[in-house]
């Protein structure tokens, strides 16, 4: 990969900004800061414009709860052309974390994301997408 060299222009209030981000978010240099935010910007373009993306949702719940899994499932089996894979794991007695690795659309995965957040039961829900 070339690497090509720029110089940039910044007023001191944004420059500090810029240097805050690189030590809140431990980055080596502000170089790999800047990288980091235009691929999070190109990443928020792919999303806008329902480009192919990929990510996970975990969810954490107690299976004891009545009907929950059987909800889950239901909803995954709706959404089988966008999930590639499942991890059940079991955090305790009562607890556990469901991993689902999505690939699609992120209008479809936010919907995915949407529906299994609001199955009763479910403790805490998180959606991490990214574009490729």
């Amino acid at each position: 990969m070339n690497v090509c060299r720029f110089g940039v222009s910044l007023e001191d209030d944004l420059l500090e900004k810029l240097d805050d981000f690189v030590e809140k978010h431990h980055f080596p240099n502000r170089s790999q800061a800047i990288r980091h935010l235009i691929r999070n910007l190109h990443v928020n373009e792919i999303w806008q414009e329902n480009q192919l993306a990929a990510g996970s949702i975990v969810l954490i719940y107690d299976h004891h709860r009545n009907r929950l899994v059987n909800s889950l499932l239901t909803i995954q089996h709706d959404f089988s052309d966008t999930i590639l894979s499942s991890q059940h794991v079991h955090l305790d007695h009562d607890n556990c974390l469901e991993t689902i690795v999505v690939r699609g659309k992120p209008s479809d995965i936010y919907n995915l994301a949407d529906r299994l957040t609001a199955v009763k039961g479910i403790k805490h829900a998180n959606l991490a997408i990214s574009g490729f």
